[in-house]
């Protein structure tokens, strides 16, 4: 599947990215890039293979789920520029 000129503009104008006419042919050219590596990626037998997170094959450290307010209210409140009793105010925006 190629990328044409038409699609990488489509795609830059979804992704919000500012491209110029004279850059679409490379645009193109390397998203073609990207989508032949991964027909390659595809090509890879992965049968059996365990997904991993890492090369070293390891456990992530737990902690206890407890709820905290998180003990700073006070210097949190301090950035507000405006706090009225522990929480931040803001302008009413739903009439």
């Amino acid at each position: 599947m190629a990328i044409t000129e038409d699609e990488a503009r489509k795609v830059a104008h979804l992704a919000r990215i500012a491209v110029k006419d004279a850059d679409l042919p490379a645009l193109a050219q390397e998203l073609n890039g990207i989508l032949h590596f991964m027909e390659q990626l595809n090509e890879v037998d992965v049968e059996g293979v365990q997904p991993m997170t890492g090369v070293e094959p390891m456990r992530l450290k737990r902690r206890q789920d407890i709820v905290t307010d998180g003990e700073m209210q006070d210097l949190i409140l301090k950035n507000a520029p405006d706090a009225r009793e522990g929480f931040f105010a803001v302008p009413k925006v739903v009439e």
